[in-house]
């Protein structure tokens, strides 16, 4: 049996009927269908001045429906990086700025960023997020790196939480970040929440104006005090669903329009989900059995009113599953493991624009973005 959206395609190629596209559009738009994705191909644009990115660790999307890129140039290897060999290796190519910023086509509007935009820029580059006003914030997962910094929207250095120290994993100290990796504001709190991280394993949040420590959790909402830090953690295994401690990395944090707040437990194959004073709501697996880096390494949700789809970029399975919020139940992947255009290796960073576009960012030796746009049919069924 056709689903309900397929007989409004059928009924789309057969009316002349103007309404046709706008009913199909809020079919989509409401949430009775999982929405699926068509790569394109031709996004972005070629970079000017020999430019080449490195690894992606971090993708956002501000007000304006521009997408921020933050990369890692360091990443890049001296063949990528011929031109500026000495001697010169090759034509091309020399690093981009590591901050750069897009419109919808693709078009490259700024780039700046780099170790001489701030004393304390991070090692390795990872997690960005812009505000209604335009501040970019960003951190990084290096060995040393325990800060988050804030920038006005052309780069200029604002203001600076943590700071770089060579201190071992302690996720009581909350004057410090512990190789933090996502980050998720709430405006209207005036507040910054970060997943923290690749040392710590803890969700904390700042003050965003002042920079003051609130609050924060582990799994299951348990207090900072009860957290270990045990560092590393040993290798996950299927048995040990239910682990009461997040696991390295806590990757990535964000906010539903319900006001809940969503937590990926990286190599715990896990999403858990908690209100905004940390009170542990629920959690859900992802494909358990996924070792290695685990399946969930960052969302998006989907654009419908109320957020019916997450979709969840899977570095390890290289797809982005379309997974309903209310159940953690799979609908829809997008994607597979290869070098193609909508291929994926190790997918890494995922955010949406506000007609439920899907950006995507790759790491290891990928080192791409990818636009997805949202279509009525491109998905796969699950299995």
């Amino acid at each position: 049996m056709k689903s309900v959206a397929g007989h409004f395609q059928l009924f789309l190629k057969t009316c002349a009927c103007s309404l046709a596209p706008v009913i199909l559009t809020s079919l989509i738009a409401t949430g009775q269908n999982p929405p699926t994705y068509r790569v394109d191909p031709a996004w972005p644009k070629e970079l000017p001045n020999n430019w080449i990115i490195g690894q992606v660790g971090g993708l956002a999307v501000d007000s304006h429906n521009n997408i921020w890129v933050l990369h890692r140039p360091r990443t890049n290897t001296p063949d990528e990086l011929g031109a500026v060999q000495t001697p010169q290796r090759s034509m091309c190519c020399s690093p981009a700025p590591a901050v750069l910023e897009f419109d919808q086509s693709g078009k490259l509007l700024q780039a700046w960023g780099g170790p001489s935009a701030a004393k304390d820029w991070p090692s390795n580059e990872h997690g960005i997020r812009v505000d209604s006003a335009g501040n970019v914030w960003l951190g990084g997962n290096g060995e040393n790196d325990r800060q988050i910094l804030k920038f006005t929207n052309d780069g200029h250095f604002l203001m600076e939480i943590g700071h770089p120290s060579t201190a071992p994993e302690n996720n009581q100290d909350t004057s410090m970040l512990g190789r933090p990796a996502g980050i998720e504001l709430d405006e209207a709190a005036h507040e910054i929440y970060i997943a923290d991280g690749y040392l710590n394993k803890r969700i904390v949040v700042y003050d965003s104006d002042t920079g003051k420590f609130k609050r924060g959790w582990g799994g299951y909402g348990m207090s900072l005090s009860e957290v270990d830090n045990t560092y590393p953690v040993p290798a996950y295994k299927p048995s040990d669903a239910h682990d009461k401690q997040f696991r390295n990395p806590t990757h990535c944090v964000h906010i539903s329009n319900d006001g809940l707040v969503y937590a990926c437990d990286r190599t715990n194959d896990r999403v858990q989900i908690f209100q905004k004073d940390g009170h542990f709501v629920k959690e859900f697996y992802l494909r358990p059995e996924t070792l290695g880096s685990g399946s969930d390494w960052d969302m998006a949700f989907s654009t419908d009113k109320n957020q019916t789809y997450l979709l969840i970029a899977d570095g390890s399975n290289n797809v982005i599953w379309t997974v309903r919020r209310k159940d953690g139940s799979v609908a829809g992947t997008t994607g597979h493991s290869g070098r193609n255009a909508g291929q994926f290796h190790w997918v890494h960073q995922i955010a949406s624009d506000s007609q439920g576009n899907l950006y995507t960012g790759e790491v290891d030796n990928a080192k791409r973005v990818q636009k997805f746009t949202r279509s009525a049919s491109g998905g796969t069924a699950p299995k």
